[in-house]
């Protein structure tokens, strides 16, 4: 039992919505989605096992670009010398809480420090953070794999 936690109920009569089915994004609208929305959850390893932090982002030139805060867990990712970066995941939604319609793409790439400062200042400036605070390093994730789904009305 949960104590002090109130189940979510339902918002709306799920069956006057009817059935719904998934159809499997392609990945170039996968990606297309994913720059309509700001927030998104990063995916990475912490002490060995998996940890979950949410970040905002922009996409640029087919890059996830996110940032971490100075002395959070995102800005202390590093890959060694000899690594293409660190193999992360990338999900967001928008789901809409009435109708559980809507879309999820999770991106599975290599997180890389942005080096060049022209990036990091304008990377900057287009980032908006979750909380006050002098920014720390910004990321940008190559995509790998890209997978997605929308959830529709039958």
């Amino acid at each position: 039992m949960y104590h002090g936690i109130t189940p979510r109920t339902p918002t709306a009569d799920r069956t006057a919505i009817g059935p719904r089915h998934t159809a499997t994004l392609e990945p170039d609208e996968a990606l297309r989605l994913l720059g309509t929305v700001a927030l998104g959850r990063i995916v990475f390893t912490r002490h060995a096992l998996p940890a979950v932090c949410p970040v905002n982002h922009i996409i640029d030139a087919g890059d996830i670009v996110l940032w971490g805060f100075d002395g959070g867990d995102i800005a202390a990712l590093t890959a060694p010398d000899d690594c293409p970066g660190i193999v992360v995941a990338y999900e967001a939604d928008a789901i809409d809480p009435k109708t559980d319609l809507g879309w999820s793409v999770v991106v599975t790439g290599y997180a890389m420090p942005v080096t060049d400062g022209r990036d990091g200042q304008r990377y900057g400036e287009l980032l908006r953070p979750l909380i006050g605070g002098p920014m720390g390093r910004v990321l940008s994730i190559r995509p790998g794999l890209i997978t997605g789904f929308r959830l529709e009305k039958a």
